[in-house]
Formats: C-alpha cells, structure tokens, sequence
C-alpha cells in the first residue's frame, strides 16, 4: 500500500509517500481501507515536534511513521475478539493512538470508531472525531446569555464550537485573522475580533467563558478577561503558556473567583457522536474546505499548520 512516512521531525519535506506493507489488525483492532482523513494541528505538531509535547513516545524520532488521526472509511478486515464491526462497515474516528490515515489502508481499535452517520460522506465524517469533540466538551458551560468568547474560531474545533455555543444560546465572539472575519459570522458568531488588530484579553465587557484553541497569552491576562465565576480553559499553545495557566493561572483565579485551566479533551466515540447526529441531521455544518491527494499530504498538514484553513482540510488516498 502507499503511506506518506516520516522519520524524523521536520517541516513538510520530511513527508515521503513510499509502499509499505499493509498491517494485520491484532485483538481487539480492525484493518480500515481508508477513504478519507482530516488533517488536525496536532499533524502539524507531531511532524515539527513542537511544542515539546508533540514528542511524547518519541523524543528524538517520531514514534508513528505515518500521521493522521481523523479517519473515516471501510472495515477490511477485524482481529479477534472484534464484536461491533465487520467487513464493508463503514465507520469514523479519532485515531490517536496508533493513527496512520495518511495511507490506503490504516489499524484503528474498535473502541475508537463509531458508524458513519446515515447521509454522510466520509470526507464529512472525517471533519468530525477530534474537533468536534474539542468542541463539545469545550462549550459545555455555554449557558443561556453567557457572553462566550472562542479564540482560533475559524479552524476546525473553532467552526463546530462558535455552532454549538450558539445552539446553547450563548452571544458568541469569535477571534481569528483578518480573513476569517466573514466566515465566523456565517456560522453565527454575534461578534467576530481580528487577532492582528485587537487584543481581546482587554475588553469592557468580560467573558463568562473562553475557550482558547490558541493559547500564547499570559494567564493573568486571560484572567483579566473573565468575569467573575467565568471559566477559561484552553487547548493547545506553547509549553510556557500551559504552564502558567496551570499554575499561576490556576491560583491567581481561584484567588478572585474565576477558573483557569487546560481543557483534558476526553476521546471516543461518546465525545464525537452527538456531533455526528447534528451534522448528519442539518443542525451543524461541516466541509472540507480543501481536499487534497495522498501524493500532496506535505502541502495539506502545511495548510493547516500556518493557520489557513477554514473548517477542515482532508485527505483521501
């Protein structure tokens, strides 16, 4: 099968598509024929390793070969012990642990997928797994009226949350570049801040929740930002940001009554179903922006990694 591989951190010309062998699912795992992957910023992170986490398992050299995690296709083949799926299923997920998408054919556990939604394509269902779950868990307390503010509003994660806080009933305002501006307020932003012009952590008006999908600020000015009772937490962004939200963050805002935190993204297919039903039901959009061939895996994880895109790139074999 062909795979786009890389062994060593890098920028785009590390990816090389090759053939490799195809795997053999083991207990518990089935063979997916790929028909479509998405492309995350954790791709991005994972290929530069940067920030630092992005190299956990693998210090000094990838511990995967193959990225893409966003997975969406046909059941080839199961291992033992495999009881929800069988061949000529079609199923989405997010792959984390093992990933390999950017190839024709990938090992996924069975507990990571879940059935593609009836009506759906799978470059849609491949949107889905990781930044609709981001923006599920992450808009949670969106509450009715909550002045909500979403930074990096305009990518993947960013486009399903500005939707759901909306659903929620929350006045959204939506940070992203300058480019973006119309797009936000086409999924329903009330209002939209271009990054390069406006520092949203300065506002007359807190926020009762922000949910940061691009964290590099200070924690106490994040802190400034919220309202009392407000929550801030954030997903992604450098280490020296983490950090401080962690600590200094989490005390000076326990310390005047706001919480400050990082958000710990929980996985499955719990997390990404109920946005599945609401895109596959017309009450959440999604599309691939982009879609781009196995043969271009380097120019689609760079589209995304500079901050281009809007809503998901995709990759199909």
């Amino acid at each position: 099968m062909r795979a786009a591989v890389y062994d060593r951190y890098g920028g785009p010309e590390q990816l090389q598509v090759q053939d490799v062998p195809v795997p053999s699912p083991s207990s518990g795992q089935v063979l997916v024929r790929i028909e479509a992957t998405s492309v995350n910023l954790s791709d991005w992170e994972c290929l530069t390793g940067s920030p630092v986490y992005a190299r956990i398992g693998g210090l000094r050299r990838p511990a995967r070969r193959t990225l893409g995690s966003d997975i969406a296709g046909v059941i080839e083949r199961v291992g033992e012990a495999v009881t929800r799926f069988r061949p000529g299923d079609a199923v989405y997920g997010d792959n984390l642990a093992l990933k390999g998408g950017f190839a024709e054919y990938a090992l996924a556990p069975e507990s990571a997928l879940a059935p593609v939604p009836e009506g759906l394509g799978f470059a849609e269902a491949s949107t889905i797994p990781q930044a609709g779950a981001i923006a599920w868990q992450g808009t949670e307390k969106a509450l009715p009226d909550a002045r909500v503010l979403i930074n990096g509003a305009g990518g993947g994660s960013g486009s399903f949350a500005i939707q759901l806080a909306k659903r929620r009933g929350a006045h959204v305002i939506a940070v992203d570049n300058g480019t973006k501006q119309d797009f936000m307020r086409s999924l329903g932003a009330d209002e939209v801040v271009d990054y390069e012009r406006e520092d949203f952590t300065r506002t007359a008006e807190p926020y009762d929740l922000v949910l940061d999908l691009v964290a590099h600020r200070s924690p106490l000015a994040y802190r400034r930002a919220l309202a009392r009772g407000g929550t801030y937490r954030c997903v992604g962004g450098s280490v020296g940001t983490l950090l401080g939200v962690l600590t200094v963050g989490a005390v000076t805002g326990a310390a005047t009554g706001r919480s400050l935190g990082v958000l710990a993204v929980k996985q499955g297919p719990a997390f990404f179903e109920p946005i599945g039903a609401l895109v596959a039901g017309g009450e959440v959009i999604t599309h691939a922006e982009r879609i781009f061939t196995l043969d271009q895996v380097a120019d689609a994880v760079a589209y995304v990694g500079e901050g281009r895109t809007r809503v998901k790139v995709v990759v199909v074999p």
